[in-house]
């Protein structure tokens, strides 16, 4: 990793990726490069949202539209900046489709304006464009050990792994997205628990016994998509598996630290302790490589609801 492009990318990842930089050490040095190459591309378009929404909502915009033309450029073999020279390597070397960049774009753009989402299955869109992308360009990377019958089995698990850690964001991150004016909380989730979406823009609710009873049903609706897509770590290619599997524990464990602090995320960010990274890269590290399941040791504490999915299907149920 001692090209400049690539140190650019490497950069990127240490300074927001905090799972994903410990994890990536598992992987062979050419999927990593590719990968964080694909992350620089995932957190640069992120990173511009953030500005918005508010009185720079039309810039952030047309910034998201240069983006894009960057990206047809850099697909039409033109990149142009350290980051689109390391995806454009990283593409043609792993066969990475363009559409699935261009439904990232589209997810992020959604950020634009105000969140507000009706129901789970319209959050679930907006995770499936910015996470559930990402899920599927990792897997291009990392590679799958199998015929076609069981790659399709793999992107489909790997969507739902993606799906999985957005809900585990916004979970983690109600606090922040308020004080940007968001909140990603679909509406009829809210009032089944009592509220409207201005009592979480408020602020004020993190001590409730029914925000706490909110906080159980949406760590049980992530759990169960975390159990979902992880028989698909078992499909990707053995040296990728540690790898994913130390992402998809040490994120599922950020759910138990949501609890740990009595689910009050308005003020505090819930995240894993230095000894619970070092359980979870132990763990992965340990993991037989023909076998993608975490052992009992590294389980995330999984609360089973009525209605779980199974084998890749979206939850649903209210």
């Amino acid at each position: 990793m001692i090209e400049p492009d690539a140190a650019h990318c490497q950069r990127i990842v240490r300074s927001h990726a905090r799972t994903f930089w410990l994890a990536s050490h598992f992987l062979p040095p050419e999927k990593r490069r590719a990968a964080f190459a694909l992350y620089a591309f995932c957190r640069v378009a992120d990173d511009m949202v953030d500005l918005a929404p508010g009185e720079r909502t039309t810039e952030v915009t047309a910034m998201l539209a240069a983006y894009r033309t960057s990206l047809g450029a850099a697909l039409a073999g033109q990149p142009d900046g350290p980051v689109f020279r390391e995806l454009s390597r990283a593409v043609r070397r792993y066969n990475v489709p363009a559409a699935v960049m261009h439904e990232l774009l589209d997810g992020v753009a959604c950020d634009c304006a105000p969140a507000r989402y009706a129901d789970w299955p319209a959050l679930a869109a907006y995770c499936e464009g910015v996470a559930s992308s990402v899920g599927e360009m990792c897997t291009h990377v990392f590679g799958v050990d199998g015929d076609d019958a069981v790659r399709v089995r793999a992107f489909r698990h790997a969507r739902t792994l993606g799906m999985a850690m957005q809900l585990t964001n916004i979970l983690r991150d109600v606090g922040e997205d308020v004080r940007n004016g968001r909140c990603y909380l679909p509406d009829a989730d809210l009032a089944q628990f009592g509220y409207v979406r201005a009592d979480v823009l408020r602020g004020d609710i993190g001590g409730d016994a029914r925000w706490r009873a909110l906080m159980t049903f949406q760590i049980a609706r992530a759990r169960s998509l975390y159990d979902a897509a992880m028989p698909g770590i078992a499909l990707l290619a053995p040296d990728a598996r540690p790898c994913a599997t130390a992402c998809a524990v040490g994120y599922a464990g950020i759910l138990r630290a949501i609890e740990e602090i009595g689910y009050d995320t308005f003020g505090t960010r819930a995240r894993l302790g230095t000894i619970a990274r070092a359980g979870v890269l132990w763990s992965a590290w340990r993991a037989p490589r023909d076998s993608g399941r975490p052992t009992p040791a590294q389980g995330h504490g999984v609360a089973r609801p009525s209605g779980t999915l199974t084998d890749g299907e979206f939850v649903t149920w209210a």
